[in-house]
Protein backbone atom coordinates (compact mmCIF):
# COMPACT_ATOMS: atom_id res chain seq x y z
CA UNK A 1 0.00 0.00 0.00
CA UNK A 2 1.44 3.83 -0.50
CA UNK A 3 1.55 6.02 1.87
CA UNK A 4 0.80 9.40 1.47
CA UNK A 5 2.48 13.10 3.16
CA UNK A 6 -0.71 14.91 4.69
CA UNK A 7 -1.04 18.68 6.43
CA UNK A 8 -2.70 17.58 9.64
CA UNK A 9 -5.95 20.00 11.55
CA UNK A 10 -5.96 18.81 14.70
CA UNK A 11 -9.52 19.67 16.21
CA UNK A 12 -11.52 18.13 18.99
CA UNK A 13 -14.11 17.33 16.92
CA UNK A 14 -14.68 14.44 15.07
CA UNK A 15 -15.22 14.19 10.60
CA UNK A 16 -15.39 10.83 8.82
CA UNK A 17 -15.82 9.74 5.06
CA UNK A 18 -19.39 11.52 3.65
CA UNK A 19 -19.52 14.34 6.65
CA UNK A 20 -19.06 17.83 6.67
CA UNK A 21 -17.88 20.44 9.23
CA UNK A 22 -16.71 23.84 9.46
CA UNK A 23 -13.73 24.78 11.26
CA UNK A 24 -12.61 28.51 11.63
CA UNK A 25 -8.95 28.96 11.12
CA UNK A 26 -6.92 31.92 12.61
CA UNK A 27 -3.72 30.88 13.20
CA UNK A 28 -0.64 31.84 10.37
CA UNK A 29 0.44 28.39 9.90
CA UNK A 30 -2.74 26.93 9.86
CA UNK A 31 -4.09 29.46 6.83
CA UNK A 32 -0.59 28.98 5.46
CA UNK A 33 -1.98 25.33 5.47
CA UNK A 34 -4.83 25.80 3.95
CA UNK A 35 -3.88 27.67 1.01
CA UNK A 36 -1.05 25.19 0.31
CA UNK A 37 -3.92 22.72 0.24
CA UNK A 38 -6.22 24.90 -1.96
CA UNK A 39 -3.30 24.90 -4.37
CA UNK A 40 -2.79 21.39 -4.17
CA UNK A 41 0.63 20.69 -2.83
CA UNK A 42 -0.63 17.87 -0.39
CA UNK A 43 -4.40 16.51 1.09
CA UNK A 44 -5.46 17.34 4.24
CA UNK A 45 -5.55 14.94 6.92
CA UNK A 46 -8.51 15.83 9.59
CA UNK A 47 -7.57 14.07 13.45
CA UNK A 48 -9.42 14.13 16.88
CA UNK A 49 -7.68 15.97 19.21
CA UNK A 50 -5.87 14.56 21.64
CA UNK A 51 -3.67 16.50 23.99
CA UNK A 52 0.37 16.23 24.97
CA UNK A 53 0.15 13.50 22.14
CA UNK A 54 2.45 13.89 19.27
CA UNK A 55 1.04 14.37 17.12
CA UNK A 56 -1.66 15.85 18.96
CA UNK A 57 -4.51 13.71 17.73
CA UNK A 58 -5.52 10.21 17.65
CA UNK A 59 -3.91 7.60 14.82
CA UNK A 60 -7.56 7.34 13.00
CA UNK A 61 -7.75 10.05 10.88
CA UNK A 62 -9.96 11.50 7.73
CA UNK A 63 -8.25 12.45 4.79
CA UNK A 64 -10.71 15.61 3.85
CA UNK A 65 -11.06 18.32 1.01
CA UNK A 66 -12.34 21.95 1.32
CA UNK A 67 -15.70 22.70 -0.60
CA UNK A 68 -16.18 26.14 0.73
CA UNK A 69 -14.50 28.71 2.59
CA UNK A 70 -15.11 32.62 4.06
CA UNK A 71 -13.51 35.12 5.13
CA UNK A 72 -14.51 36.91 8.06
CA UNK A 73 -14.61 40.43 9.34
CA UNK A 74 -11.67 39.97 11.78
CA UNK A 75 -9.41 37.85 9.24
CA UNK A 76 -10.54 34.61 10.06
CA UNK A 77 -11.08 32.26 8.01
CA UNK A 78 -13.97 29.44 7.67
CA UNK A 79 -13.61 26.40 5.64
CA UNK A 80 -15.89 23.59 4.88
CA UNK A 81 -14.41 20.36 4.68
CA UNK A 82 -15.71 17.05 3.68
CA UNK A 83 -14.56 14.05 4.55
CA UNK A 84 -13.83 11.45 1.88
CA UNK A 85 -10.77 8.51 3.40
CA UNK A 86 -10.17 7.20 6.63
CA UNK A 87 -6.42 6.94 7.49
CA UNK A 88 -4.06 5.67 9.96
CA UNK A 89 -1.35 7.55 10.85
CA UNK A 90 1.68 6.09 10.64
CA UNK A 91 4.86 9.58 11.66
CA UNK A 92 4.64 12.79 11.94
CA UNK A 93 6.63 15.72 11.93
CA UNK A 94 6.70 19.49 13.07
CA UNK A 95 7.58 22.42 10.90
CA UNK A 96 8.51 25.58 12.77
CA UNK A 97 5.55 27.64 12.70
CA UNK A 98 4.15 24.36 14.45
CA UNK A 99 2.46 23.27 11.19
CA UNK A 100 1.80 18.94 11.23
CA UNK A 101 2.63 17.09 9.06
CA UNK A 102 1.82 13.20 8.57
CA UNK A 103 2.19 10.52 6.84
CA UNK A 104 -0.42 8.18 6.49
CA UNK A 105 -2.10 5.01 4.95
CA UNK A 106 -5.68 4.75 3.74
CA UNK A 107 -7.69 2.17 5.70
CA UNK A 108 -11.21 0.90 4.68
CA UNK A 109 -14.08 2.65 4.75
CA UNK A 110 -16.86 1.56 6.23
CA UNK A 111 -19.02 -0.02 3.66
CA UNK A 112 -22.70 1.26 2.42
CA UNK A 113 -25.41 -1.14 4.15
CA UNK A 114 -29.39 -0.40 4.50
CA UNK A 115 -30.46 0.14 7.78
CA UNK A 116 -32.13 -3.21 9.56
CA UNK A 117 -35.95 -2.06 10.69
CA UNK A 118 -34.67 -2.60 14.27
CA UNK A 119 -32.39 0.37 13.64
CA UNK A 120 -34.86 2.87 12.20
CA UNK A 121 -34.91 4.75 15.16
CA UNK A 122 -31.87 6.08 14.94
CA UNK A 123 -32.44 6.96 11.21
CA UNK A 124 -35.42 9.05 12.87
CA UNK A 125 -34.05 10.34 15.72
CA UNK A 126 -30.66 11.89 13.30
CA UNK A 127 -33.67 13.44 11.42
CA UNK A 128 -34.49 15.21 14.33
CA UNK A 129 -31.54 16.05 15.25
CA UNK A 130 -30.90 18.06 11.92
CA UNK A 131 -34.59 19.71 12.22
CA UNK A 132 -33.35 21.06 15.52
CA UNK A 133 -29.58 21.93 14.34
CA UNK A 134 -30.63 23.55 11.21
CA UNK A 135 -26.71 24.81 10.54
CA UNK A 136 -25.43 21.60 10.63
CA UNK A 137 -28.34 20.10 8.32
CA UNK A 138 -27.40 22.69 5.76
CA UNK A 139 -23.96 21.68 5.20
CA UNK A 140 -25.46 18.37 3.26
CA UNK A 141 -26.85 19.13 -0.25
CA UNK A 142 -28.71 15.13 1.05
CA UNK A 143 -29.40 13.28 3.92
CA UNK A 144 -28.87 9.57 3.76
CA UNK A 145 -30.95 8.56 6.32
CA UNK A 146 -31.48 4.53 4.83
CA UNK A 147 -27.66 3.72 5.14
CA UNK A 148 -26.43 2.20 8.26
CA UNK A 149 -23.44 3.72 7.51
CA UNK A 150 -23.98 6.86 6.74
CA UNK A 151 -25.78 7.59 9.85
CA UNK A 152 -23.68 5.90 12.33
CA UNK A 153 -21.16 7.83 11.16
CA UNK A 154 -23.10 11.67 11.62
CA UNK A 155 -24.20 10.23 14.99
CA UNK A 156 -20.29 9.79 15.70
CA UNK A 157 -19.25 12.69 14.75
CA UNK A 158 -22.19 15.17 16.96
CA UNK A 159 -22.21 12.52 20.07
CA UNK A 160 -20.70 14.33 22.97
CA UNK A 161 -18.43 11.21 23.81
CA UNK A 162 -14.52 11.23 24.77
CA UNK A 163 -12.57 11.03 21.72
CA UNK A 164 -10.92 7.73 22.69
CA UNK A 165 -14.31 6.03 22.91
CA UNK A 166 -15.13 7.15 19.83
CA UNK A 167 -12.01 6.37 18.69
CA UNK A 168 -12.86 2.77 20.03
CA UNK A 169 -15.84 2.61 17.73
CA UNK A 170 -14.09 4.03 15.14
CA UNK A 171 -11.15 1.08 14.81
CA UNK A 172 -14.27 -1.54 14.20
CA UNK A 173 -14.54 -3.07 10.55
CA UNK A 174 -18.29 -1.85 10.37
CA UNK A 175 -20.46 0.63 11.40
CA UNK A 176 -22.63 -2.22 13.73
CA UNK A 177 -20.93 -1.66 17.19
CA UNK A 178 -21.56 2.32 16.59
CA UNK A 179 -25.92 1.35 15.48
CA UNK A 180 -26.18 -0.65 18.83
CA UNK A 181 -24.44 1.95 20.91
CA UNK A 182 -26.23 4.74 19.42
CA UNK A 183 -29.92 2.61 19.42
CA UNK A 184 -29.12 1.49 23.47
CA UNK A 185 -28.52 5.34 24.02
CA UNK A 186 -31.56 6.43 22.10
CA UNK A 187 -33.74 3.79 24.36
CA UNK A 188 -32.03 5.19 27.84
CA UNK A 189 -33.00 8.49 26.95
CA UNK A 190 -36.94 7.81 25.87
Amino acid sequence: MRTVQMGLLAVDDLLLPQGRIEVAIAEPCYLRMVAEALKGHYPLAFGMLKPKASPPCYPIATECKIIDFNQLEDGCLTVVLEGLQRVKILSAGQQQDGLWQVRTLAKPNWQEEPIAAEFELISVALAQFYQVNPAIKELYGTLYLDDATWVSQRWLEVLPLYNHDKQKLLSQPDCHKTMDFVLSLIKSHA
